[in-house]
């Protein structure tokens, strides 16, 4: 039996184990602040008891000052298991962090009591990202029960704050503490496809924005006393479709190919059907391809806001909630590009293929700080929605996947 084959039968008799992580972590909600929620100190703490119960080494906490959560601070996790040669490390970084689970009437159960149906464990959190979370310490934890030594140091990085922006997240560890090296392989499963085959190595830059229409208030049946704020508004989401003309290049690289200019949260105005608002918000998700500049999206933006208020007489003010250039991709050649296409393989019989994508990755954090990271899980791309579920058996696989790496086969 090799070495993979040991590790990869330990893994298995892993399954119910893993099985009731999932509900137990579901059963603590990480919601940032920000979100209404708490934080993740709950599930951070149930993680350290693990960790530390497991024999893993150099456990640590990082506690990035927060006064908005409850427990002043946002917890970073960092743990190891050592290898036959310490002077690299591979890592794989997760978060705790979830969003909230969105309206419960379209959830079939309890989002925070997971729930297991036909192989699947379903549960605010289950895929994003508490699958490759819990498949990362499962394989890491099949090495110290097997005695088996990897070729390097073993990492794991599970971070907080990946879903608001990660300032308290990874971004904290990499300016406060940057426990990773030039020459370390990372592994960030956030993004993945329903094959395997997808291994994200670029991603688009992101401007989130909000938009705040100032009207009149008016009564509703005197309209011309006012100024409808929410019609402007509407005329403005309209309007600001444009911008898909307006930056029209694709790049075969990503998925989508193209740049989007999306329309998202609603914020409520008048609470009263007779009532003219006189303010009106709304905010718009952008997800830019690296060859336009995004003040030149702004620009634009600008132009369009222009003409809505001198239409509609109104003031629109703009706020920048997230703005996030594009990070430097990683090589296609990338040594960690090359070890998880052969791990993907042996676990799941397909070809990975290195691309670029839609969404923004807390991967950038790392490239832009110089490091060669990429993106890959098996997922089902459920993340967000209700009713998110994981797959039993990709978790399993993905842990089987980081095991392949940590021996490097």
């Amino acid at each position: 039996m090799t070495p993979f084959e040991q590790i990869s039968r330990r893994i298995d008799s892993y399954r119910n184990d893993m099985i009731n992580m999932q509900v137990a972590l579901c059963a603590l909600p990480a919601v940032a602040p920000s979100s209404g929620g708490e934080g993740e100190a709950r599930k951070a703490e149930y993680l350290l008891e693990f960790l530390r119960n497991n024999r893993f080494q150099d456990v640590s906490l990082i506690q990035a000052p927060d006064l908005e959560a409850p427990a002043g601070y946002r917890p970073n996790i960092l743990a190891y298991v050592k290898g036959q040669d310490s002077s690299r490390t591979v890592w794989v970084m997760t978060h705790t962090d979830v969003v909230p689970p969105g309206e419960q009437a379209q959830w079939k159960g309890n989002p925070y009591k997971a729930w297991v149906e036909q192989g699947r464990i379903y549960g605010r959190g289950t895929e994003d990202n508490q699958q490759d979370l819990v498949a990362s310490l499962f394989a890491a934890k099949a090495f110290l029960d097997e005695g088996v030594a990897p070729a390097f140091d073993i990492g794991l990085a599970i971070v907080a704050d990946e879903e608001t922006g990660s300032d308290k997240g990874i971004h904290h560890v990499i300016q406060n503490s940057n426990p990773f090296r030039k020459k370390d392989i990372i592994i960030v499963p956030d993004a993945g496809s329903e094959d395997g085959r997808l291994i994200e190595v670029a991603e688009k830059s992101i401007l989130w924005l909000k938009f705040t229409t100032l009207g009149r208030q008016a009564h509703a049946s005197t309209p011309e006393k006012g100024l409808n704020s929410f019609k402007a508004a509407s005329f403005l989401v309209a309007a600001l479709d444009k911008l898909h003309g307006l930056f029209p290049e694709e790049d075969p690289l990503f998925d989508p190919p193209r740049s989007t200019f999306e329309p998202t949260k609603k914020e409520p105005n008048v609470p009263n059907i007779n009532t003219i608002p006189g303010e009106d918000v709304f905010y718009m998700d952008s997800r830019i391809l690296p060859s336009y500049a995004v003040e030149a999206v702004e620009k634009a933006i600008a132009k369009i806001i222009k003409t809505i208020e001198q239409k509609f007489g109104v003031k629109v003010e703009v706020e920048v909630r997230q703005k996030a250039l594009a990070a430097p991709p990683t090589s296609s050649k990338a040594e960690v590009v090359g070890l998880l296409k052969k791990g993907v393989n042996a676990v799941y019989g397909v070809r990975g293929k290195a691309k670029g994508i839609g969404g923004g990755t807390v991967a950038a954090f790392f490239r832009r700080a110089g490091f060669q990271a990429a993106c890959w899980s098996k997922i089902d791309d459920t993340a967000h929605m209700p009713n998110e579920y994981c797959v039993i058996d990709n978790m399993l696989g993905d842990a089987k996947v980081f095991a392949h790496v940590f021996l490097r086969e």
